[in-house]
């Protein structure tokens, strides 16, 4: 989930941590502020020693982060300029000191620089995605019981077993028959077969978007069980308490999440028409690696949509944790 800043920020990472999107306060400073004010309009904001720092700086710094009260402006908007006088300082002895020619620091200057292009390359595309309609909202709840209308919060006693074939086969067998994670723990001990174990509360959004399909399938007190390559995993319901959202509550967050999950398919589907129609070679140690599948990167990258209330006791959706849940942000 995500909420608001509650620790104050040193000032050297101001820059980083305090960016908000007034732009108006630094145009109001740019412009003497109100009808008392008879000092001239500049475009400088400060100056320190030799550089300065112009309200267009400030600007770019505000404009990152929306929700700011009115009566915020004038203070934060100094903060945000005091944090930039901070990084002018330093900028300014890492010049005196030739920091700025250390092979390291051009070689993060040309990355982030190559990144900033790529993103507003990308930033163009996605702004042809269009807004879901309320069908398509609504369609997107119904077709996730697990995570709205049927949401449950779950009490898991989790196993990872170390097995093989034959002590698989046998648990197999034997693990839906126990009545809780302790006598698994008993048996498993008892037969010397190793294991990790742990309790856990986990809402859907927690869960890996397969598994819980399968775990939403399971009553309390029942197993969910499943093989893999070195072993066993072994899930118990200890309790499943519903904990329902409602189509009103999730709306502005599938919406946003929808058109996040768009803006994205339309930057890949580019991405790839790109890579078809250009020369691509690789060279060196690269020549002869495989490539990896676009279906095997599509799979590990699948999580669950997040899409709990904010608190206990709200209804209320978190878009941005939405996009996380689902590796959209």
């Amino acid at each position: 989930m995500t909420s608001a800043l509650s620790t104050r920020p040193t000032r050297l990472s101001r820059l980083v941590l305090v960016p908000t999107v007034l732009a108006c306060a630094a145009l109001l400073a740019a412009c003497g502020g109100g009808d008392g004010d008879k000092k001239p309009a500049t475009q400088v904001a400060a100056k320190v020693n030799s550089g300065e720092i112009s309200v267009h700086q400030v600007n770019q710094v505000l404009q990152r982060q929306p929700g700011l009260k009115p009566e915020q402006v004038q203070a934060v908007s100094r903060r945000v300029l005091d944090g930039l006088v901070d990084q002018e300082l330093a900028i300014q002895q890492a010049t005196e000191q030739k920091l700025d020619r250390d092979p390291r620091v051009v070689s993060a200057i040309e990355a982030a620089k190559r990144d900033i292009i790529a993103r507003a390359y990308a930033d163009k595309v996605a702004e042809a995605a269009a807004a879901p309609t309320p069908e398509e909202i609504k369609a997107y709840y119904d077709s996730k019981p697990e995570l709205f209308s049927k949401r449950r919060i779950y009490a898991l006693q989790e196993f990872n077993i170390e097995a093989n074939a034959e002590q698989k086969a046998a648990l197999q067998s034997k693990i839906p028959g126990l009545r809780n994670g302790e006598e698994l723990a008993s048996a498993l001990k008892n037969a010397g077969i190793r294991f990790g174990a742990r309790a856990v509360t986990q809402a859907p959004e927690n869960i890996p978007m397969g598994a819980l399909a399968e775990l939403a399938k399971v009553g309390e007190g029942q197993w969910l069980v499943k093989a893999g390559p070195a072993g066993l995993s072994a899930i118990f319901v200890a309790g499943a308490k519903p904990a329902p959202v409602t189509e009103e509550a999730a709306k502005k967050a599938i919406e946003q999440f929808l058109l996040t999950d768009r803006k994205r398919k339309l930057v890949s589907d580019s991405i790839k028409k790109l890579r078809e129609s250009a020369k691509i070679e690789y060279v060196g140690t690269f020549a002869n690696a495989a490539p990896v599948p676009a279906e095997a990167a599509s799979a590990a990258a699948e999580v669950t949509p997040t899409v709990a209330p904010t608190a206990p006791a709200s209804d209320a959706l978190d878009a941005a944790t939405l996009q996380k849940g689902l590796g959209l942000k």
